[in-house]
C-alpha cells in the first residue's frame, strides 16, 4: 500500500430514526454509509460524498413519505383477530468493496420489511476513478470495439453452468434464460481481484440463495483504467 493509500480515511457513519402514529412505532429507519476523505483526490472526494448523500436523501424521503404512509395504513387496518402489529423496517447499508490505487467502489443494499415471511432487498453499486472523479463503466476495462458484453455474458453463463453441475438446485430450472434476461452491465462492483457481476434476489435463484455473484477474472480484462503516475 502506498503512502497516499494509507492517508485515505473511510468512516462508516450510522443514522437511525423511528416513526410513530398515535404513540405506536410503525416504521424504523436505519442507514449505514461511508464518508470518505481522500487527500490526494479532493475533487473526487467531494463527488463521492455528494453522490452518497443524494442517495441517502432519496431513500430517507421515500421511507418517510411513501413507506410511512403504507405503514400507517397497515397499522390502522390491522386484522381483527388482535394479532400484534409489526413495525415496517427500512434499512440502507453500504459496503466498500475497493479502495485501492485510484479506484473506489461500493454497493448499497436497500431493505424493506412490510410484513410477510421476509423483507426484500435491492442492490445498487457505484465505481469511481478518483483521478478523474468519473464513474467507471464495465466497458472501461476493454479496448474500444471489443464486444465486451458478449465476453462478460459468456463468462457468467460458464460459471453458472459449472455451479449447477456442483449443486443442481442452486438456480431456477430456466436459469440460462433468466441470466440472459436480467444480465446488466450496471450491476457490478469492483474488488481488488477484479469486477463482480451480481443478480438481484429472485432473478435467477430462490430467495435463500441471496444475491448471486460472478467474479470476473482479470485475465478477461484487456484494458483496465489507468491511474496517473
Amino acid at each position: 500500500m502506498s503512502s497516499s493509500e494509507e492517508d485515505r480515511c473511510i468512516v462508516m457513519c450510522r443514522f437511525a430514526k423511528s416513526f410513530s402514529k398515535d404513540g405506536t412505532e410503525v416504521l424504523t429507519l436505519k442507514i449505514e454509509y461511508p464518508k470518505v476523505d481522500f487527500p490526494d483526490f479532493r475533487r473526487a472526494e467531494s463527488i463521492v460524498n455528494r453522490c452518497i448523500r443524494a442517495q441517502i436523501d432519496r431513500f430517507y424521503h421515500y421511507a418517510s413519505t411513501v413507506l410511512y404512509r403504507q405503514a400507517v395504513f397497515a397499522y390502522q387496518n390491522q386484522q381483527p383477530d388482535g394479532a400484534p402489529f409489526h413495525p415496517y423496517d427500512a434499512v440502507m447499508k453500504y459496503e466498500v468493496t475497493c479502495a485501492e490505487n485510484c479506484f473506489f467502489s461500493v454497493y448499497r443494499d436497500c431493505y424493506e420489511f412490510t410484513g410477510g415471511a421476509h423483507g426484500n432487498t435491492v442492490r445498487r453499486s457505484d465505481t469511481w476513478n478518483l483521478a478523474t472523479g468519473k464513474n467507471v463503466p464495465l466497458g472501461c476495462f476493454f479496448r474500444p470495439g471489443v464486444n465486451y458484453r458478449r465476453t462478460l455474458f459468456e463468462e457468467v453463463l460458464r460459471q453458472a453452468k459449472e455451479n449447477m453441475e456442483k449443486c443442481p438446485d442452486l438456480y431456477f430450472e430456466d436459469y440460462q434464460e433468466l441470466i440472459r434476461r436480467y444480465f446488466s452491465l450496471c450491476h457490478y462492483y469492483l474488488t481488488p481481484d477484479g469486477p463482480v457481476i451480481y443478480y438481484q434476489l429472485y432473478e435467477i435463484a430462490p430467495y435463500a440463495a441471496g444475491f448471486v455473484t460472478f467474479p470476473i477474472p482479470k485475465s478477461l480484462l484487456d484494458c483496465p483504467p489507468k491511474c496517473p503516475g
